[in-house]
Formats: C-alpha cells, sequence, structure tokens
C-alpha cells in the first residue's frame, strides 16, 4: 500500500515492546502502515503522500481518558469560565470579574469544577462577599469538588431559595441568624443540591450545544487526548441528552473516539432503566469512533458513596445489597459490561458480595466489568476483583482534595489512596483518568503527573515512592491500558501496525522535563486515524480550523480553558538566547525547569537536543 501521510524525525515511545523506539511512521485508511526506519517508511510514498518532519519532538500514542463526562461537559463547555490551571484567586476573580462585565442578562457566569482551593497562592476560595462585589447584578455560580457551591445575590434571587426553601437530603443550604439564605450550598455528603441547582440555569440551544462539543473536543485534542469512555452522568439522559454527540457522529465531525456508559437516572427505578435500555442498545454497538459500552457509573443510587472528605464516610443503606443484585444479574445475563463508582472500601466490599453472589449463578466469564476510583480499597479487595476478572479505573481527584483527606485520616491512610501499584502487582486492569469535569480537571497531563510525583495541586507530598509511577507505567494506564475498559484490546493505544493512527506530538520531552513540568506539556499535534484534529506552533495550519464559540460572549473566547502556568523568567531568557522560539516552539516551563536544575552549559546541543528542540542556533 502507499501511505497517506508519513511522520519522520520525531522521537517515538510506542508502547509497543517488540518495537519501542522506531524512527518514522506511515498511516494509511486512518491506521498505522508501518513503524520503523526511516528508509523503510519512506519507501510507501507515493506522489499524493503527505510527509511531516516532526522536528525532533516526543510522539506518543493518543491519550485515552478511562472516565470523563465528555458528553454533558460539551453541552455546557461554552458556558464555563474555567479556573482549570489558575495559580492564584487573584487571577480567578480578575477572570471572572472580566466574564460577568460581557455577560448578558439572564445567563448566568458559571466556574463549574476542575479546581481546587489549594492550587491557589491564597488557599482559600472566594469570600460571598467578594462575588457579591464583583457581580451585584449577574448570576454567579462556583462549584467546587463534590463539596460546595457558592452563589452570588443575584443567583440566590434566581434560583428561589428563601428562608423557607428546606434543606434537600443529604444537603444543606446554610443560613444566617436570621434564617436567610448566605449563597453557601454544602453536600451533607451528597451533592444532589449542588448540581440541581446549577441545572436551574439556562441552557445553550442545541446549534450552540453543537459548537460548544466540537470546542470542547479540540480543547482535549490540544492536551493530547484522542479517545474517552464517558461515565455518564447526573441529568445526563438517554437518549435526549445523546442527540449532540449522535449528530456531530453522523457529520463525521467527531474529534475524540467515545465509548459511553449509560447511567441510571431514576432512584428505585434503576432495574427499569436498564431494562428498557437493553433492548434499545447492545455493547459495542456503533463503531470505532462512537460506540456503546455498557452500563454505570451509577448502578443504583442506594451504592453512591459521595467522595467529600470533609465529612464522615457515609454508611450505605440497608437496601443496597437487594436493589444492587438484581440490576447486575441482568445486566451479565444480557453480557453488557458494567462500571461502579465507588470510593471506599466498604462499598466495594458490599458490592463485591453482590458481584461473587451473582458470579456462581452466571459466570462472568471475560465481561470486562470494574471500579472506578477505589481510594481506600485494602489488599483483600483487590484479591477479591482479580478473581472475578474485573479492573480498576483510577482517576486523580486526590490530587484536588489530597489535603482534606490527609486532615481527615491522617497522613499514613493517604498513601494509598489508591494502591494502584498493588493493583499492577495483583495482575489487575488498571486504567488513568480524571472524572472532569466537576471535579478534577480534564488536562490529562496532571494526572499524570500525579501517578509520577504522588503529589497534589496544591504541592502537598501523599504517596512514597511505593505508590508512585514510573513514567512509562504511568503513560501506559493512560495508552494501551485503557483499552480493556472499552472492550476495545489490540485496537488502539500503541504505535503499532494495523493500530488505529492516533498519537499526539509533545511540546516538550515527557521522559526528559523535570517532574514539575509534566504537568505543563501540551500537543503540537494531534492525529485521530492519521488525521490532524489540532495544531499548534509549525503545525498549526494542519488542522482544521474551527467555527468561532458561541455565544458571542462565550468564555471560551476570550479565557480558552485550560490556563497554562506563565513561563518563567529563565525560559524568556533562553528562547531569547537560541533564537528559535518561533520555529521550534519548545521553549516554556520545561526548559526554565530544565535551566534551574543547572544544566551543564559546555553541553548545549545535548541539554537541548533532549528537550526537543532542533534547530541548534546558538
Amino acid at each position: 500500500m502507499t501511505a497517506d501521510l508519513i511522520l519522520v524525525n520525531g522521537r517515538f515511545t510506542t508502547l509497543d515492546r517488540s518495537n519501542p523506539a522506531p524512527e518514522a511512521a506511515a498511516i494509511a485508511d486512518g491506521r498505522f502502515l508501518a513503524v520503523g526506519t526511516e528508509p523503510e517508511v519512506r519507501a510507501l510514498a507515493g506522489p499524493e503522500t503527505q510527509v511531516i518532519d516532526l522536528r525532533g519532538r516526543r510522539v506518543i500514542p493518543g491519550l485515552i481518558d478511562s472516565h470523563m463526562h465528555i458528553i454533558r461537559g460539551g453541552l455546557n463547555y461554552n458556558m464555563e469560565l474555567r479556573w482549570d490551571g489558575v495559580r492564584s484567586l487573584a487571577d480567578a476573580m480578575r477572570m471572572l470579574k472580566e466574564q460577568v462585565d460581557r455577560t448578558p442578562a439572564p445567563q448566568w457566569v458559571r466556574v463549574v469544577g476542575g479546581f481546587t482551593e489549594h492550587q491557589f497562592a491564597e488557599k482559600r476560595l472566594p469570600t460571598l462577599a467578594e462575588l457579591n462585589a464583583v457581580a451585584p447584578d449577574t448570576p454567579v455560580f462556583i462549584l467546587h469538588l463534590y463539596d460546595r457551591a457558592l452563589l452570588n445575590a443575584a443567583a440566590l434571587r434566581v434560583v428561589g431559595y428563601t428562608k423557607d426553601t428546606p434543606n434537600p437530603p443529604g444537603g444543606e443550604i446554610v443560613r444566617d441568624s436570621h434564617g436567610n439564605p448566605t449563597g453557601l450550598l454544602l453536600a451533607q455528603p451528597n451533592a444532589t443540591i449542588l448540581y440541581s441547582t446549577l441545572a436551574k440555569g439556562p441552557k445553550l440551544p442545541p446549534e450552540y450545544q453543537k459548537n460548544s462539543t466540537r470546542h470542547f473536543m479540540r480543547e482535549v485534542n490540544r492536551l493530547g487526548v484522542t479517545g474517552v469512555i464517558d461515565a455518564g452522568g447526573g441529568f445526563q439522559n438517554y437518549p435526549d441528552d445523546y442527540a449532540i454527540i449522535e449528530e456531530l457522529h453522523r457529520e463525521g465531525l467527531l474529534t475524540i473516539r467515545i465509548a459511553y456508559n449509560l447511567f441510571t437516572q431514576k432512584p428505585k427505578a434503576e432495574l427499569a432503566d436498564f431494562t428498557a435500555w437493553s433492548k434499545q442498545v447492545a455493547p459495542g454497538q456503533g463503531d470505532d469512533l462512537y460506540r456503546h459500552n455498557g452500563a454505570g457509573e451509577m448502578l443504583v443510587y442506594s451504592a453512591a458513596d459521595f467522595e467529600d472528605f470533609r465529612v464522615e464516610r457515609p454508611d450505605l443503606p440497608a437496601s443496597m445489597e437487594g436493589d444492587l443484585e438484581p440490576v447486575v444479574r441482568l445486566l451479565a445475563e444480557n453480557r453488557w459490561p458494567w462500571r461502579l463508582h465507588a470510593t471506599y472500601d466498604e462499598t466495594i466490599s458490599t458490592a463485591l458480595d453482590v458481584f461473587e453472589r451473582v458470579n456462581r449463578d452466571i459466570p462472568f466469564d471475560g465481561l470486562h466489568w470494574f471500579f472506578d476510583h477505589a481510594e481506600t480499597i485494602t489488599d483483600r479487595n483487590i484479591e477479591r476483583i482479580a478473581a472475578l476478572g474485573g479492573g480498576i479505573a483510577v482517576q486523580h481527584r486526590m490530587a484536588f482534595q489530597g489535603e482534606y483527606f490527609v486532615e481527615r485520616y491522617g497522613a499514613e491512610a493517604a498513601e494509598r489512596t489508591p494502591p494502584i501499584r498493588r493493583m499492577l502487582e495483583a495482575g489487575l486492569p488498571v486504567g488513568g483518568g480524571t472524572d472532569a469535569t466537576r471535579v478534577a480537571s480534564y488536562n490529562p497531563w496532571v494526572s499524570l503527573s500525579w501517578l509520577v510525583t504522588g503529589r497534589t495541586m496544591g504541592g502537598l507530598a501523599l504517596y512514597p515512592p511505593a505508590n508512585r509511577l514510573d513514567r512509562e507505567t504511568a503513560l501506559r494506564l493512560w495508552t494501551e491500558g485503557n483499552t480493556w475498559f472499552s472492550t476495545e484490546l489490540g485496537k488502539k493505544g500503541q504505535i503499532k501496525e494495523g493500530q488505529l493512527a492516533d498519537l499526539a506530538v509533545l511540546s516538550a520531552d515527557y521522559f526528559a522535563v523535570p517532574e514539575d513540568a509534566i504537568q505543563d506539556i501540551t500537543s503540537v499535534l494531534t492525529l485521530l486515524g492519521g488525521r490532524p484534529v489540532h495544531g499548534s506552533g509549525d503545525f498549526q495550519d494542519l488542522a482544521p480550523p474551527l467555527p468561532a464559540a458561541m455565544p458571542d460572549w462565550s468564555p471560551v473566547r476570550s479565557h480558552g480553558g485550560y490556563q497554562q502556568r506563565a513561563e518563567a523568567p529563565q525560559a524568556q531568557a533562553v528562547a531569547a538566547a537560541c533564537g528559535c522560539a518561533n520555529s521550534c516552539g519548545v521553549h516554556g516551563h520545561a526548559h526554565a525547569a530544565a535551566w534551574a536544575a543547572n544544566a551543564p552549559v559546555s553541553d548545549e546541543r545535548s541539554f537541548w537536543g533532549v528537550l526537543g528542540c532542533s534547530c541548534w542556533a546558538f
């Protein structure tokens, strides 16, 4: 065959142990045609073949998120001001004030997850007085993790909360001495009060939701993500809330491969939901871009154990086993894979009691079922999962709320939250993810940094070396490891002949930058099936442009998505000295950190080469 596209002069990390570091790759019909030496690959060029010089950059398989709410997140992305990555409350409030000034009535300004107060230099959230000062008339809603929401006075008026509004079960509307709501909503520990209040806000019309979803997909493409397993979510009804993503799929506009799970929406009617859905759709139904993946992460509401570490672990109701067992029996009978949200070991123990009973009657026999999160799982339950052929998908929620866990349970207990190395040693399938967008950020490099360094966004060291991963192992959890969770083993996740041609060309060398700089990496070129879906710098003209974000007041137009850390002064000096900032595009936090680490001046050429700079302009 003749190649459609050939990539040369890259540092390829294939994750194929039989061919770990080739020189070039050829792509045809959306798959890798050849991965080998440059002469071998160039021999496949024809008159129409495009050849891209990667300028010595690190190339990895496209990243796959095992747990993200991309379908729901896409519908709302253009309405949300993102504080993901912002490093000071002062900067966050400046962004908020700018957005308040451009947002027309009756729209809200929303900051919906993806950040933690610990990432701010000030180590706090804004006060309600500060919110009211910058937004006296425009409703403002700020969601912080699973624990609280802040509403200014204008938002309180719109949602209609008064001194007569009762507290919902498991939630609190905080009140002043006169009984009037202050604007602080608390999950105690049920987050329904937070989400139901958010749902009272205006929605984008379908045309804008479509545009919003495209922008969100391009944003995660910018970070090197080419695949997502969508975990469903509250207020994400099937099939109604899937209409936009399915329309984009029909029109060939998806830039992310999506495997979606169905999340029940009706407490006490979960079995009816899954019974109806099992007659409408089958696992695996769809294609390589959009396919059904099974049930969960909510299987029954009585099994929900919200991970607000500011409050005590919730006791599960006595009805949990009786609620869960008929649902799992139905899924096993219909050969539906499933996933189950479980923060605490106590939840996992009870669920495994149910799974083991069902398995005795209806053997799982290779069904790809798994737990999500599992922060406090014990070795005993890891062994039970392995015996049943299950897996665990871990997310970097502890990077955002590890400080709260340590405050409640102690630093020693936090050292295994979750015990990822022990899971791998037990032979479990383990996958990496984010749980974005309403808790942690969708940035995969924050997750990879957490896996490698064991540190929170606030800089707290959580894990000893025994529970941290080397860089390659962490990357495998974000690529080939996650294909087990969508039952797509061998189809993607590596740069290997015959696999789907999904890859990311990185802004800095993941294997060479200092640990603290991992979180700052982006992709300068992302391919999905050999097709550019994002490009920047030297590669910015390769990906098709997006229409402007809609509506015209969208925060995406002015602030974008994840906020990168500002370049350090050393980086600016380095770029000026090298003189190649525009041609190689490598200079940034990675250079500054490496320079600060006293890279030997006598070995400049090797130093820049490791970081991915190929122009040698000294």
